[in-house]
Order: structure tokens, then sequence, then C-alpha cells
């Protein structure tokens, strides 16, 4: 008899450690699947990075549809704020905000550590304790159920003095068809031994959004190239005999800007009194002292052109990126948003075409994909945008992982799109 697997598919983050990478696979010694969870179905995490909701029909990434049509296929999937790569990877695996889990950007500042977190950081990207929430390989292994992961927001960062049974450190530079035959290997392993969650990212499509915009030919071909992927994967892994659940998403979309008439940092941003973090389309300014926070922020108000000014205090409810849902005390005294499409200026170089970070409510771009299909979801149904943060229970629920902390997500969204 068949085992059933959960594959989960998520393309969308291009994180970069700073410095030359190990591309060897790391292995977490001396842990085994307990009896219980031995039965339990696979999961597979895929992620692309940047593949917007409209892609696959838009690029005919006819694999991906044929996939999605079998299974439950999404109008889009709703990134959390800022839609960004760190905040919205880390989100999927919590079921949280990122407000509530503390990767609040790609960059920001930690005024209780004063010291700050860059996706670009290896060290700050590996230290476990700046990250919150229970990440569902954390919760896995703490059940006794191994985990492996080909990248992933965290996947590097010993979270509760806990990382996957089996990683692999980020690199771009490992070859399509090797990670593919890693993940098989894996699948392969004495049942003691397999992994039964497996997080796997893709960054092409983000990289080539970026460069050239979400309507160019290089944006296509990268998801022709993701397409392709899938389709080597999917039929990889049924070689194992495991029957696979898989869910392809991604952590936000792309926009195409205006590259001509970018914003410039207001005049009255004062960086000898505020911490001002790399951003473009998002920008926060940490004060140094609390005092100087009304000033600097009724001079920048009564500078708004292109852009609008927020005290945290302020921010839409909505967003849930203000003062009350502020955990970690991470988010920036002062927010600059520009109006899309425009960005800030963040060099002397003009900005690149494609970008994203916006309201996810405002602009429709922004919106991620969620496709998902496999022995546990239902069949050939169509669902209207959902937010990100659902994800979490859905792969909890597959896996048959219970969890006590509080998150965002809905436990109900999991029944609706599954058969039981």
């Amino acid at each position: 008899m068949k085992r059933s697997v959960l594959i989960i598919v998520f393309f969308s983050f291009s994180f970069i450690a700073c410095g030359q990478t190990d591309t060897s696979q790391i292995i977490i010694q001396g842990r085994k699947n307990s009896p219980a969870q031995q039965k339990k179905p696979y999961v597979i995490l895929i992620s692309a990075d940047g593949f917007r909701y409209d892609y696959a029909e838009k690029y005919h990434a006819k694999n991906l549809l044929s996939l999605a049509a079998s299974g439950v296929k999404a109008e889009g999937m709703i990134p959390s704020y800022p839609s960004l790569t760190f905040p919205n990877h880390y989100t999927l695996v919590t079921g949280m905000y990122p407000s509530h889990h503390g990767l609040v950007n790609n960059y920001f500042y930690d005024p209780g550590r004063k010291a700050g977190y860059g996706m670009r950081d290896a060290k700050a990207v590996k230290d476990g304790s700046w990250y919150g929430g229970t990440p569902l390989w954390v919760l896995a292994e703490k059940e006794q159920m191994l985990t492996a992961s080909f990248f992933w927001v965290g996947s590097e960062a010993d979270i509760q003095k806990t990382l996957p049974t089996y990683y692999y450190a980020f690199s771009d530079s490992i070859p399509m068809d090797h990670r593919i035959q890693v993940v098989v290997n894996w699948l392969k392993l004495p049942e003691e031994k397999r992994p039964h969650l497996i997080t796997f990212y893709i960054s092409n499509v983000d990289h080539e959004g970026h460069d050239f915009g979400p309507d160019a030919e290089q944006t296509a071909s990268a998801v022709r190239f993701v397409d392709s992927s899938i389709k080597k994967l999917t039929e990889a892994v049924k070689q194992t005999g495991l029957n696979v659940n898989y869910v392809f998403v991604s952590d936000h979309g792309m926009t195409k800007i205006d590259t001509e008439n970018p914003v410039d940092i207001p005049a009255a941003v004062d960086t000898l009194k505020f911490i001002m973090p790399r951003g473009a389309e998002l920008i926060e300014l940490y004060a140094k002292n609390k005092t100087d926070i009304v000033e600097a922020y009724k001079k920048l108000k009564a500078d708004e052109n292109g852009f609008k000014v927020y005290l945290k205090s302020d921010m839409p409810a909505y967003l849930h990126y203000g003062v009350k849902d502020d955990v970690m005390n991470r988010i920036g005294d002062i927010l600059l948003v520009p109006d899309w499409p425009k960005t800030f200026r963040t060099s002397n170089r003009k900005p690149k075409p494609g970008a994203h970070g916006y309201d996810p409510y405002k602009v429709k771009d922004m919106t991620a994909t969620f496709f998902a299909w496999g022995p546990a979801f239902k069949n050939h149904l169509l669902i209207s945008r959902f937010e990100n943060v659902n994800v979490y229970p859905v792969v909890a629920k597959i896996l048959g992982l219970t969890y006590t902390q509080k998150i965002d997500g809905d436990p109900r969204f999991a029944q609706s799109i599954l058969k039981k």
C-alpha cells in the first residue's frame, strides 16, 4: 500500500548570506522518526520567490496549471505586510504575521538588542534568537518527526535550539537537477530516517522580475523553468512509490514601478537622530531618542510628495503592522511608504523595473500564488483569495502535528480544502 506524502511547493525567497557558502548537506545525527510518525504523510514545501498570482496563466505554465486543476487552485494568496521575502517566508511556516513572529522586514532594527537584522547578514540569519513563533520543522522535530530543508528563511537558524535534521545553507549555485535528486534520496531513506516535511526553494522568478520587470521575456523564461522543474520533481518523486501531496505557493508578487521618477529620501530624515535600515518600498525610522519623534514626523508630513508618512501608532489596522501588533518592538517609530508605483531612490543608479513590498490590499500585483494537489486535498476546487497565515494549519493538519502556541491562521481554512 502506498503512503501519502504532502509536498508543499513555495517558490519565493531570494535570501543571500555574505561570504562563500558551503554547498554540502548538513545532518543532525542521532534523530529518528518515532514509530507513530513513520506512518504519517510526507510534506515538501517548495517556494518560488516572486511567482505572482497570474504568472502561471500569463506565461503558460502548463504543468503547474494541470496539476493545480486536479486539486485546489486559489485565485491568489494575500501576503502579509510588508510584501517582502523574509517576512512572508517566515509567515508561511509559522502562521503568524511579521509583527508577531519578529521578522518585520528584510532589514530592521531591534532597539532592545541595540542591533540590526539583515537578510544578507549571515550571522544574524543563523542566530535563532532573532526568530519568534514555532516553524513547522521545529514543531515536527519536537514531536519526533524528521524534517529536511533545501532552503527556507529560518531553516539555518537554531530556533528554539532546533534545526531540521537535514538542511543546506542557501546557495543559488546548486543545480536544480541535483536538488531534485537530493529530495528523492531523502524519500528513499529507511522509514525511521526519512523526513516527513521537506522545504524547497527556487529564486529565479524573483531575480528576473526585479531585473527586467514582470512583463519581460526573462521573467517568462524563469516561470517556464519553474514549471519544468516541478514536472521533473513530481515525476522523480513518483518513482519512489509514495503518494505525494503538493502545495505550490509564493511569498509575494511583483509589479512594474516608475523607474523614471524615484522619490528622494526626504531632507527631514536626520540620520544623526534616527536609525534607517535599508529599504525602498518601505522605509522605517527608529528614533535614538523618543523625544525626537513628534517633531520629525511633523516635518516629514509637511514634505509628503509621492509618499505617505505614518507614526507606528497610525498604521492601518488591517495591515497588522502597528504599535498594537508590534510584539517584539521591531517596527520603526516613523514609516515612509511610497505611493505605488513609485519607489524611494536608494542609490545614484536607476531603480530596477520590478519591485514588491507594497500594501497587498491596494496593489493587486503583490498577490502570491497557491496551488495544492494530492490525496489529502479536495479535487477540482477553485477558491478565492486568502491570507498566507492560513497555510500553517493546513500543513500541521496533514502531518498530524499538534500546536498549542497562538497563531494568526484559521484552522477552518484547512478543513475547507482538505478531504478530511
